[in-house]
Parts: C-alpha cells; structure tokens; sequence
C-alpha cells in the first residue's frame, strides 16, 4: 500500500525547513513555531519511514533521503503555485485585468484618472494588487505591474511612462504667511524638506544637489529635514511647515488642485532611464486587455519632462 503523503502545509513546513536548515527561520516564515514544525517535520518522517534531518543541538542538515524529497517538495509546490495562478487568471475570465502597483503611485497618479480610464475602456474591468512587493506574474495572481527602477527585467518587457524630475514645492499656506521666494537664495530662510533614499544603487536628489544646479555652491543643510519616502515630504510640505523637494509627476493633482505650489523651474532628473515602468511578461505581449491599459497610460503621461538645469 502506498504511503499517505503530507499535505500541501506539511510541504511548506519542511520546505522551508529544508532551505534555511533552521526550525526556527523556518517557524517564522511559516507562522508557527519552532515545536509545531518539528512537530510536523516528525510526522512527515514516520509517514514515509524515513529521517529527513540529522539534529544535533546547534544545527539541523538534510539527510540523503531528506536531500531528494526536498527537491521533489520545492518542485511540487512550485508546480502547484504556478497552476494556482494560472487558474486564478482563467478563473477572472478576459474582460479582468489585475495591476500590482505601489500605493504611492496609485493615490498620486492612478485613482484621480481612473474614472477616465473606466470610461476609454467601458468593457474592462481593472483591480489592483497595491504593494511594492516584486511579483512573480507566473504564480501571482497579477496581469501587469508598474514599478519604480530602470527597467531592466529579464524576460519582462517595460515600457517606460514618464521621466522623473524632482522640484521645489511649498503650501500656498506659506506664501500667504511671508512673501514669496524669488531666487533660489530666498529658501535658505525656510525648512527644507527632502526625502533620503536609494534604489537599486540610484540616490534620490536632495537640497544640495538641487542648490548646486540652482548656482548655489556655498549651501549649508543643516537646515534640511530628511525622510525616508517622498509621500512623507509631500504631507509635511502640505502641512506648511516648510518647502521640499517632490516628483513632478506624483503631484500633479496636487498642484492642480492648488494644495501645492511649485517653486521655479529648475528640476532635477534621476537617471535617463530610472523612473516609472509598466512592465508585463513578454509571452503576454499581445494581450488586448494590457495594451489597452499601455496606450491608456502613456497618452496620459503625454510627452517626457525636460529638466532644467
């Protein structure tokens, strides 16, 4: 009679298990703890009639049975969560497309345009997965994503949105408080706001780099407040505590809608290609409903920023 085999929990437990060779890591990857996965780990091997892991007590390794059926469990679930995704796409059917995208990007650019975008597209439906999270688009239950970077993805494709140029922005609060800047000197009298942050290797622009584009070379920003996202630096800035630096394109409604003024015309790029990216996989490319979405947004974003510098 063959033997009962472990459910689908069972397997993640010693899979992960497996690949951090830690009952403990595993435990906190799995949400429970380290006595429920050795728990588990020991009904699996009397289910089998095998020993999965020699344990000492500082360290947990694979025995040689435990080797192979830890490959085959890795295998299985992936095949498993692959499947799952694929079922959750058909399961949506094709007038369904679902964007992963940051929480940033959807209440800054996408959700004041959606009823636009509902009303070009009446036929199709669009949910969201709101996370900066990267997804698998094989097992993830995502059409399309739009990410933060240079878009270098392999096997993906990426179609760039729009170029990213960084500004001066104040509250209109504070210009009703005191007169208005008129030279890029005049802010030196003001908190300045700007957000500290790397990604993939790429500084943010900050207060320094943007006097020195203003010809300001003798900038002390002892003055500046530093956060770690530029939202942050928006809030603060509508709060009129004082002028920060913000992407252009991620407060445009809020410029329009005058909860924000900007201050002169000098910008700072990123990088050529370092901005927003609709990305998608390359087997998909052909998909009516995401380049539907494609088209959308790039008339949208209408043509690149020029910085001025």
């Amino acid at each position: 009679m063959p033997h009962a085999l472990p459910g689908t929990r069972a397997l993640r437990t010693f899979e992960a298990a497996g690949r951090h060779l830690s009952f403990t890591r595993a435990a906190e990857e799995v949400g429970l703890t380290p006595a429920a996965v050795s728990y588990q780990i020991k009904e699996i091997e009397d289910q089998f009639g095998l020993v999965l892991f020699n344990r000492t007590s500082r360290s947990i390794r694979l025995t040689p049975a435990g080797a192979v059926l830890f490959e085959a469990a890795t295998d299985a679930l992936d095949i498993l969560q692959r499947a799952a995704g694929r079922a959750r796409r058909l399961a949506r059917g094709p007038a369904h497309l679902r964007l992963s995208l940051g929480a940033r990007f959807a209440t800054n650019w996408l959700l004041p345009r959606l009823s636009r975008f509902r009303t070009a597209n009446p036929g199709l439906e669009l949910t969201f997965d709101i996370t900066d999270e990267v997804r698998d688009f094989e097992t993830d239950d995502v059409d399309v994503a739009i990410r933060f970077g240079a878009g270098a993805y392999p096997r993906l494709r990426s179609e760039r949105l729009f170029d990213t140029l960084v500004v001066p922005i104040c509250s209109p609060r504070l210009l009703e408080a005191g007169p208005r800047p008129e030279t890029p000197r005049d802010l030196l009298q003001h908190t300045l706001f700007h957000a500290d942050r790397t990604s993939e290797g790429i500084a943010w622009p900050n207060w320094r780099l943007w006097m020195a584009a203003a010809g300001i070379e003798d900038f002390d920003d002892s003055r500046c407040v530093a956060f770690s996202d530029t939202s942050h630096v928006v809030q603060a800035v509508i709060d009129g505590g004082g002028i920060g630096l913000a992407d252009l394109a991620m407060i445009d409604s809020d410029l329009a809608q005058g909860r924000l003024v900007r201050l002169f015309d000098i910008g700072l790029g990123v990088t050529q290609d370092y901005t927003y990216h609709l990305i998608y996989p390359e087997s998909r490319s052909e998909d009516p409903r995401i380049l539907a979405l494609r088209d959308w947004m790039l008339g949208e974003a209408g043509p690149p920023i020029s910085s001025a510098l």
